[in-house]
């Protein structure tokens, strides 16, 4: 008698695969796998390719400086300048619409444009267009200095996730579900029957499933884990400063507007490219050297 073999666990199913849907929101695969954190895992690096060439670099700094530029010219009035940056981001999502590529970026950029409009029209304080990027700053800070603390750092997870293949919906499914390299000592080595399933013997501790096994690999390389805790402290660093340069502008009210605008936009796409770069260079793998002639057999 033939027996199914066990469900994959649903809960670890369902977590895998939100973290695979929140980094493809980021970063679609359909972009090329050179863009945003995907550029992590390539043998070379390219900032443009990083940002999503030109495109991707004036669809994430448009609306900023749209608000800027009619902010400062219209006299600090905040209505033409909220409306501007709003206009300019919808004409990103309509020609990506039109063109029929992927909106994630645009669309993104939308939404974070339409945050910082609804705060700022609200309050009628312009420097709140900028209030919901820097709350957002300030997460991303702890929740990665949080994640090195307890040892799983953001970018190994990221970028082993992506090695790994973990951002692959069928990827997970097959991958969790077939529990792939369980520690031989921790279940029975009592053979078992074609078709059957094992089943654990009482005091046997339960095999690890295919994510746990992946975990251990990568967090139980002591040089991969340092630097991978170097580069989420870098990311760490990179927000820090975000914050350190832009909270007292904001704190100083509607007369430091355009000045936070500049550095918002100075601090942006080109600080992060940066930071992005430096990281590749952290957690690449290194090249393998070409083995040299094998050496003849002694007689």
């Amino acid at each position: 008698m033939t027996h199914e073999h066990p469900a994959a666990p649903e809960p670890l199913a369902r977590e895998v695969e939100e973290v695979a849907d929140a980094i493809d929101d980021v970063v679609p695969p359909d972009e090329g796998a050179a863009r945003g954190v995907r550029a992590l895992t390539g043998e070379s690096f390219s900032l443009a390719d990083s940002i999503g060439g030109v495109r991707g670099l004036v669809e994430s700094m448009a609306p900023g400086l749209v608000f800027v530029v009619v902010f400062i010219v219209t006299g600090n009035t905040l209505q033409p300048a909220l409306i501007a940056s709003v206009a300019v981001a919808l004409v990103a999502v309509a020609a990506r619409l039109v063109q029929r590529t992927p909106i994630t970026q645009a669309f993104g950029g939308f939404l974070g444009v339409a945050i910082g409009v609804l705060w700022a029209w609200k309050s009628g304080e312009a420097q709140n267009y900028y209030a919901a990027g820097l709350l957002t700053n300030a997460a991303y800070l702890v929740a990665m200095a949080v994640s090195v603390l307890v040892r799983w750092p953001v970018v190994g997870l990221v970028v082993e996730a992506l090695r790994s293949g973990w951002t692959d919906g069928d990827k997970v499914k097959a991958a969790v579900a077939s529990s792939d390299e369980p520690d031989a000592g921790a279940t029975s080595a009592a053979p078992v029957a074609a078709g059957e399933a094992q089943v654990p013997r009482e005091g046997d501790e339960p095999a690890p499933g295919a994510f746990t096994a992946w975990a251990r690999r990568w967090r139980g390389d002591a040089d991969l884990m340092r630097r991978y805790a170097l580069a989420t402290w870098l990311w760490v660093g990179m927000f820090a400063l975000r914050l350190a340069v832009q909270v007292p502008l904001f704190m100083a009210g509607e007369d430091a507007v355009a000045w936070l605008g500049t550095a918002r936009l100075v601090m942006g796409i080109p600080l992060w490219a940066l930071t992005l770069w430096v990281t590749w260079l952290l957690v690449r793998r290194p090249r393998v050297a070409d083995e040299g002639p094998a050496a003849p057999a002694s007689a």
